[in-house]
């Protein structure tokens, strides 16, 4: 935690400073008691962005290579700018080009960092089911839930490992709580950001999460969505929560067996979901739709 409070505030300070510099360097300069030198102090002010921003990605990105490239990114294109900016005090067209074309190398870098994280910057837990290692850099996954008449439904959410199962969350009144309420056994796949699948989906069982359990839940998703998940969604939910209900964590476990039919909320399913998940470990076969065909027909995936 102090880590964290020292990263965000020394980042903030720098990244104000930074800013302060380009706004308006000769307040600056007379802050500080230094002689005015517009450029001298635009270049200072992109030094500064740099270290501001690279302390501020260090307090929530987990990935070296991509926070160094993405301060310097930061900090060599404000110092680009700054050359083209004040070409009529000196130098020439040529430093800010230059300058240019090395953001354009490092921003080709850093996209290719992040593809290979799968866009995922947070810290990423260990899981102990092979099943849910495919998920572990996942970003997007998508959720097949199951109305009572067996109709499949599907959504597109944010989902963590950690151990022997994975975690999601919502909000109390979402209609795939309620699903999940009147029937535990659902289906997650890999999926774009949009919710279209992008592999075969595994058959588990979901269980409602309260106390530390649920505390636990929320903490593995702040660490692989630091932004998302420690910030936006915790906000989104306390200003929506007379209207949508209260937070819902929920832990899905892969299946050892398959559901007696895909969809079917029978009643020994509804009695499982309100209590353990089915396989002692949670580290399952993990039984996919293709060890198993659907009882009606080919399943849909609605956004």
């Amino acid at each position: 935690m102090l880590t964290t409070l020292v990263l965000l505030g020394t980042g903030t300070l720098m990244l104000a400073a930074g800013v302060w510099c380009l706004a308006s360097p000769r307040s600056f300069a007379v802050f500080t008691g230094f002689p005015y030198s517009r450029h001298f102090i635009h270049d200072a002010g992109a030094f500064q962005v740099a270290i501001g921003v690279t302390l501020l990605l260090a307090a929530a990105w987990a990935d070296a290579a991509a926070v160094a490239l993405a301060g310097f990114f930061v900090g060599n294109t404000v110092h680009a700018v700054n050359h083209l900016a004040d070409l009529e005090i000196g130098g020439t067209a040529a430093d800010g080009w230059g300058l240019g074309l090395i953001s354009l190398l490092v921003l080709v870098a850093l996209v290719q960092r992040l593809r290979r994280l799968g866009y995922v910057v947070g810290e990423v837990a260990d899981t102990t089911s092979p099943v849910l290692a495919r998920f572990a850099r996942q970003k997007t996954a998508v959720l097949t839930t199951y109305k009572r008449d067996g109709t499949p439904v599907a959504t597109a959410l944010s989902v963590a490992v950690a151990g022997p199962h994975a975690y999601a969350r919502s909000f109390e009144k979402a209609w795939k709580i309620r699903r999940i309420r009147n029937n535990p056994d659902v289906e997650l796949a890999p999926s774009t950001a949009f919710g279209k699948p992008t592999g075969t989906g595994v058959y588990m069982r979901a269980r409602r999460l309260r106390g530390a359990e649920a505390r636990q839940a929320a903490r593995v998703l702040g660490r692989k969505y630091p932004m998302l998940h420690r910030v936006v969604v915790p906000s989104m939910h306390r200003l929506l929560r007379a209207k949508t209900g209260r937070t819902v964590h929920f832990a899905l476990s892969p299946m050892d067996r398959p559901p007696a039919s895909p969809g079917s909320a029978s009643r020994s399913g509804r009695s499982a979901g309100r209590g353990t998940a089915p396989s002692a470990t949670g580290g399952g076969s993990g039984l996919t739709r293709q060890d198993l065909p659907p009882a009606n027909g080919r399943v849909r995936f609605p956004l």
